[in-house]
């Protein structure tokens, strides 16, 4: 019962979230954009081919991880910056500084065993740690106050990862603007045909719960969610094919040794 309600009211407040738009501050200097070659080579170097992380190679590696994020820190996304330059930074500043709360706490079953704030209401989700140029995020707000409603792609579900085992896998790669189309429909492509994480076939769907909680945002990109689907499966989901949804596992992502 506990679980049940604690979920139910994480994915209230996410949607909450998501409603209140975070706006981009005003006046920032128009620094340029930061390089991600810093977190390219960490994440080639800890993750695995099949997205699982050695958590324990990144708390070894916490200098260079804290370089980065250093880095990210230093500068804030501007409106001299290209769409696709924007949208790489949030991508991977979500993702990095999710590994950072894991390390942070690390070891950890899950990451929802990381909290502070209120039982029940506030989660890891909305500890506010991320300090971008001055200003305090948390990742609550960059899932659902910048990426989704600021672009509008649906693609970005695959592509930021919550480190754990029902997510879409953690990329081992960073995002990059002169690539982030093609990056966003492999790993979506990826995703979808996951048999850890989707079941498609013409007779049946079984899909990531992911798909249920976020439909809005499939629909608008391709009108229903199994068109959507259809879009990056290898075997198409059939028309009248039923569609259930799988219990998500946050179990921690982590490769071990």
């Amino acid at each position: 019962m506990y679980r049940i309600l604690f979920f139910s009211v994480s994915i209230a407040l996410t949607f909450a979230v998501g409603a209140c738009k975070v706006r981009f501050p005003k006046n920032l200097p128009e620094s340029p954009p930061v390089s991600h070659r810093l977190w390219n080579d960490l994440l080639q170097k800890h993750v695995r081919a099949d997205g699982f992380v050695h958590y324990k190679g990144f708390i070894q590696d916490s200098t260079r991880l804290n370089e980065y994020l250093a880095l990210l820190s230093s500068t804030h996304p501007n409106k001299s910056w290209s769409r696709e330059e924007q949208m790489a930074y949030w991508i991977n500043a979500y993702n990095a500084f999710t590994v950072k709360l894991i390390v942070d706490y690390y070891p950890v079953e899950s990451i929802k065993d990381i909290k502070r704030g209120i039982p029940f209401v506030s989660t890891v989700w909305d500890i506010q740690f991320i300090q971008l140029q001055g200003r305090t995020y948390d990742l609550n707000q960059i899932e659902h106050g910048i990426l989704r409603p600021h672009f509008r792609d649906a693609r970005i579900h695959a592509a930021i990862n919550c480190a754990s085992y029902s997510c879409p896998v953690l990329r081992n790669e960073a995002f990059t603007a002169d690539r982030l189309d093609n990056q966003l429909d492999d790993a979506m492509r990826r995703f979808v045909n996951d048999p850890l994480r989707n079941r498609v076939s013409a007779g049946k769907g079984e899909l990531s719960s992911i798909f249920n909680w976020f439909s809005g945002d499939f629909k608008k990109d391709a009108g229903n969610v199994r068109d959507f689907v259809n879009r990056y499966a290898v075997e198409k989901l059939g028309k009248d094919a039923p569609v259930s949804y799988l219990d998500y596992d946050w179990s921690l992502n982590d490769a071990g040794e």
